[in-house]
């Protein structure tokens, strides 16, 4: 892949129908890799939105009553599909998100794996029942679809968080509106067009681009029964208060400072790369990095010298170039964001033992990869997130330490150990509180079966998204006790509201 001379057109899609911004206000995209603009975002309102939930709400009529035999046909297509453009796809990650051809193919990857997953959901709409609860009498339970929901998605990752509740969603029986991003669109519109062509009808699926009039909108509608969110701490705490305060469920899943606790057996030769690519990777701009490294006792120096070799030898570039391994954080303003996390950090005592301060390169939205060593807990830079190529040091001198720095975050998203001690292991899983744990893996992200499972800041609600939880979010229960009263042998057929006859 090139760098993009192409300009691209960022519509909404309403009751079936791309609709051009008509002339109203955007928000560039750019290419991070270069700074270029390479399209424009509308900023829809609230009166967009409306338009969008009325042609879902005709659309759910008729959706929800298709049998979920027939409606994942739709998500078999669709996943063949994605399979097919899976190089766009991919490509267009890497464009208007900037990570490399390797992080926007996994992503890809892992969206496809929830589409697999929704095609499972006959069994997953499954009810329970128990038979003769009491004498004569029998208790079931049916799954239902909500009605119209939506999904509020961040920009790092624009092509599988939209596909984490869509297909689940769909294939439960609701109708969907998208608000991607407004600095990653493209990826959310290829994911439309394709949907299109596996056959979903239309008004299913919608997309309403924009900004916070179009957030706002989705948290304040009255037709909409269900909001996923994802993106920063602050914004998640508005969307569920906003949106539970308007009557809807919700799950915001939020924020993250992620520890990788190193122990003194860790086997280097193999955690050092795993820790470089958990804190580096995606330029840092993931919920999962590791941005934090707890090193106890006497490992942490030789483990902070390989990790300074390794990272500074990553070669900075575009995604789109070959062996590129440290691409660009998103905007320029987030560079600045990320280089003033640095200068507090060394103002408040850490030691820059790797300083990526100077752009790496003159084009583009580039960080280089920095390491703030000696670290401690009451520093701004060991517990706010950075979302950026920084690494934060904190040395310990024992594992409880380590569990008690972990646990004293307001985030809880996920924690990782290089060890190759069960005991200690088992002990860190019991104690520490994150929701989901790595053990010699430094980015602890669960198959698309289980739940993405945040808790403390790092998550907001009760029913988190994928897996059997993301099924219970889009649905809603109804439980039946039953009991016939007449004897056997003693009732006359009965007729059907519907049936005609003498």
């Amino acid at each position: 892949m090139q760098a993009s001379e192409k300009s691209y057109e960022v519509r909404n899609l309403i009751g079936g129908s791309w609709e051009s911004g008509d002339g109203r206000e955007t928000e560039p995209v750019y290419d991070p890799a270069t700074g270029e603009v390479i399209g424009g975002t509308p900023l829809s309102t609230k009166e967009d939105v409306d338009r969008a939930v009325k042609a879902a709400q005709a659309a759910f009529e008729g959706w929800s009553k298709t049998p979920v035999v027939q409606r994942i046909q739709v998500l078999f297509r669709y996943k063949m599909l994605l399979e097919e453009h899976f190089e766009e796809l991919r490509d267009l990650v890497t464009l208007e998100n900037g990570k490399d051809a390797k992080d926007a193919g996994g992503e890809v990857r892992r969206g496809i794996e929830v589409v697999e997953f929704a095609c499972g959901m006959p069994s997953l709409l499954m009810g329970e029942s128990v038979r003769d609860v009491a004498r004569g009498i029998d208790n079931v339970s049916y799954r239902y679809p909500l009605g119209v929901v939506a999904a509020i998605t961040p920009f790092n990752f624009p092509c599988m968080v939209p596909l984490w509740t869509l297909p689940v969603a769909i294939g439960a029986g609701n109708a969907y509106i998208l608000k991607p991003s407004e600095r990653t669109p493209l990826s959310a519109i290829r994911l439309g067009e394709l949907l299109a062509e596996a056959g979903l009808p239309n008004g299913v699926f919608s997309i309403v681009n924009g900004a916070h009039d179009a957030v706002n909108g989705i948290l304040e509608h009255p037709g909409i029964e269900a909001v996923s969110f994802v993106g920063s701490q602050p914004v998640a705490e508005h969307v569920y208060r906003h949106g539970a305060a308007h009557g809807k469920r919700v799950q915001a899943l939020a924020g993250a400072k992620n520890s990788m606790i190193v122990m003194p057996d860790a086997v280097l030769d193999k955690a050092v790369p795993n820790i470089v690519s958990s804190a580096y990777g995606n330029a840092g701009e993931r919920c999962l990095a590791g941005s934090v490294l707890v090193a106890v006792g006497e490992v942490a120096d030789e483990v902070v010298g390989k990790i300074r070799e390794a990272a500074s030898a990553m070669k900075v570039g575009p995604g789109y170039e070959e062996g590129s391994e440290l691409t660009p954080v998103i905007r320029a303003s987030h560079r600045d964001r990320v280089r003033s996390y640095v200068d507090l950090g060394e103002s408040e005592g850490a030691e820059v033992v790797l300083d990526g301060r100077e752009p790496p390169l003159e084009e583009g939205f580039f960080f280089g990869p920095t390491i703030l060593d000696n670290v401690t807990g009451d520093m701004r830079v060991a517990r706010e997130e950075i979302f950026g190529p920084v690494l934060s040091v904190v040395r310990v001198e024992s594992l409880d330490e380590a569990i008690e720095f972990t646990n004293g975050s307001s985030f809880g998203n996920a924690c990782s150990i290089y060890t190759e001690n069960g005991a200690a292991v088992r002990y860190w899983r019991e104690n520490v509180e994150a929701g989901m744990l790595g053990v010699n893996i430094g980015v602890a992200a669960p198959m698309a079966f289980f739940p993405f499972n945040g808790v403390k800041d790092s998550f907001y609600g009760d029913l988190h998204a994928t897996g059997k939880d993301g099924v219970r979010f889009f649905t809603e229960n109804k439980v039946e006790i039953s009991r016939f009263l007449s004897e056997p042998g003693t009732t006359e057929a009965v007729r059907l509201p519907t049936e005609s006859g003498a």
